[in-house]
């Protein structure tokens, strides 16, 4: 991306950011309409501006703008929902974005040159989706991690309960499984 580029898109996701500091109990149905329009008359501003472009140089200032776009837009539902999902889709949104420009900025090389950039783009784009995989794998395997070892607390705790009898065992059960959610 040109620095010019990159600045705008900071500015948008700084934007966004600013609308949606916090997640969707807090971000009105008005200012997420309001920031995906702001997204989007941004998208024009930006493909208009390619028009003075010739060639390849067109080409790859339009695909920066799309890749802006798609990227503001999933921040702005990363912001809006904070959910893990959203998260991994913005993620993906960046890989999308970055291979698409670094794709069409290898039109410009020619023969072994333009293979290899080529494949350097493809490359990049693996290993960012991947990193997007491996982070949504970590997150479930720690959830997983933190259940069981949730479960192990609660055998500990009724565990100890089993050396009570009558309403004290009764009353210490009782608290095991309000303390730790169980019915």
């Amino acid at each position: 991306m040109t620095t010019t580029h990159s600045l705008k898109l900071s500015v948008i996701v700084a934007g966004v950011l600013a609308l949606a500091s916090a997640h969707a109990d807090t971000m009105s149905k008005a200012d997420y309409k309001a920031a995906k329009e702001r997204i989007i008359a941004q998208y024009k501003t930006d493909k208009a501006a390619c028009d003075n472009l010739k060639d390849n140089a067109k080409d790859v200032c339009i695909e920066e703008g799309k890749g802006k776009e798609k990227v503001a837009k999933a921040e702005l539902e990363y912001n809006r929902s904070g959910k893990d999902r959203e998260r991994i889709k913005l993620a993906v949104a960046k890989a999308e974005a970055d291979y698409g420009v670094a794709k069409e900025k290898c039109d410009d090389k020619s023969g072994n040159d333009r293979d290899v950039c080529g494949k350097e783009a493809k490359a990049a784009e693996v290993k960012a989706r991947a990193d997007a995989t491996m982070s949504k794998k970590i997150t479930a395997a720690k959830k997983d991690a933190a259940q069981d070892k949730r479960d192990a607390d609660y055998k500990v705790n009724i565990e100890k309960c089993d050396a009570l009898s009558g309403d004290a065992k009764a009353s210490c059960v009782a608290q095991v499984n309000a303390k730790f959610g169980k019915s």
